[in-house]
């Protein structure tokens, strides 16, 4: 099985799963039980658990390493405002596209999992504004913060912490950005051994949907798959391209043929940090920006600049609150989208960190993870192909605003 690839690891375990489960609702008649179907579903609750498990290390210590990263004194300056205006921006932009589209389509819409009665509506958490929203943020007591889960008070320390690294003497910053980077690489280990375990989940998870609700799931999942490949279309072959034209003058087909190499590299990896090499080395050598400029936004894009992951997060939060029959208010899915951002920051270059970061969003709105587990489950089914997307979007993302960045710094583009 190891010499499987992991994508069609979790398609072969969809299988199985929809056969078992199908087996289990034919002969317990929608309702089963047993030491067999209680050990199989099991597995869908322990990756669920072992996801949730990574979330609070794995964002505090990715944010930190990416903020401190920056460096101080003339780092901190022109370069790197305008780098965090371009990541808030393309952010924004592809969060939007997938709170139209999804709102619009509304792919979660007539989706029956036997929830919908079983949801309590008053954990729902409604800020009455979006100042409530911007003063949760500011945790009163950070490691409080950590052990309540409070995923926007600690994203907002992790920032500040971050920041103040950059700060202080280089003999103090150099022992903290030390220790943070080992600590960042130490979960990105343990987080992808956790998804190498995503097959054992996905045959528990999608076994209990199955099981306990027949086949109409998947064809609303095919509806979500269609609207969030949409709009990472709509962000990749559209947005990033006009937003290139627009502050260089040149061409986009140039920038998309620079980076084919890059963008291949991504499609089969799906991690920013395998292919951050080859974007590096595609941005500078067939691009034509300087050193100076790919070191500092590259890196710091693979960390922090997610606009994929963004878009999945926030569309994906729609379609589990469509699927649990809640119409999310406006002031709730302002949450999600400031949520959205954050976590999108703080999601780690590696393939399928979007599902871990997830579980922060539906956090934020008041969804507890039993209620969105069998539907989260039911996502990553089909999440390979939209994981490859996103990483495409993230690269292409981070790349575009390294030669926006360099055209503004004065340098030329495609010399020749």
């Amino acid at each position: 099985m190891n010499k499987i690839k992991l994508h069609w690891q979790i398609l072969i375990s969809m299988g199985l799963g929809v056969i078992i489960g199908f087996i289990f609702q034919i002969t317990c008649h929608g309702n089963p039980e047993g030491i067999v179907y209680t050990f199989v579903t099991s597995l869908g609750v322990i990756f669920v658990r072992l996801l949730k498990m990574v979330i609070i290390p794995l964002i505090f210590s990715s944010i930190v390493t990416g903020v401190s990263g920056i460096g101080g004194g003339k780092s901190l300056g022109r370069m790197g405002i305008k780098t965090f205006l371009y990541y808030l921006t393309t952010s924004l932009f592809a969060i939007i596209i997938g709170l139209t589209l999804t709102n619009m389509i509304q792919p979660g819409n007539g989706v029956n999992l036997g929830m919908q009665e079983s949801f309590d509506h008053s954990k729902l958490q409604t800020p009455g504004s979006p100042a409530d929203i911007l003063i949760r943020m500011i945790p009163l007591n950070p490691f409080n913060a950590a052990a309540s889960g409070d995923m926007l008070g600690i994203i907002f320390f992790a920032i500040f912490l971050g920041i103040g690294i950059t700060r202080i003497d280089s003999k103090h910053s150099e022992v903290l950005r030390n220790f943070f980077n080992s600590l960042f690489e130490v979960m990105m280990n343990i987080t992808q051994i956790v998804i190498k375990l995503a097959p054992l989940g996905v045959l528990g998870l999608i076994t209990k949907a199955v099981a306990t609700s027949g086949f109409g799931l998947f064809a609303a999942v095919g509806k979500y798959m269609l609207t969030i490949a949409g709009g990472l279309s709509i962000h990749f072959f559209i947005v990033l391209p006009l937003l290139f034209f627009f502050f260089t003058g040149i061409n986009p087909r140039k920038h998309f043929s620079a980076m084919s190499s890059a963008l291949a590299t991504a499609f089969a990896t799906s991690s920013s940090n395998a292919t951050l090499p080859v974007t590096m080395r595609s941005v500078e050598k067939n691009a034509g920006v300087s050193n100076k400029v790919t070191s500092f936004v590259l890196p710091m894009g693979a960390t922090i600049n997610m606009d994929g992951t963004a878009l999945y997060e926030c569309a994906g939060v729609l379609f589990i609150s469509q699927v649990l029959g809640i119409d999310l208010s406006i002031s709730s899915q302002f949450t999600v989208v400031i949520t959205a951002l954050l976590a999108s920051i703080g999601a780690a270059g590696i393939p399928s960190a979007g599902l871990v970061m997830i579980f922060i969003v539906t956090q934020a709105v008041g969804f507890q993870d039993a209620d969105v587990a069998i539907i989260v489950g039911t996502m990553l089914a089909v999440d390979r192909p939209l994981d490859m997307m996103r990483t495409m979007v993230n690269i292409f993302s981070d790349s575009i605003g390294a030669s926006i960045i360099a055209h503004s710094e004065g340098e030329t583009l495609y010399k020749g």
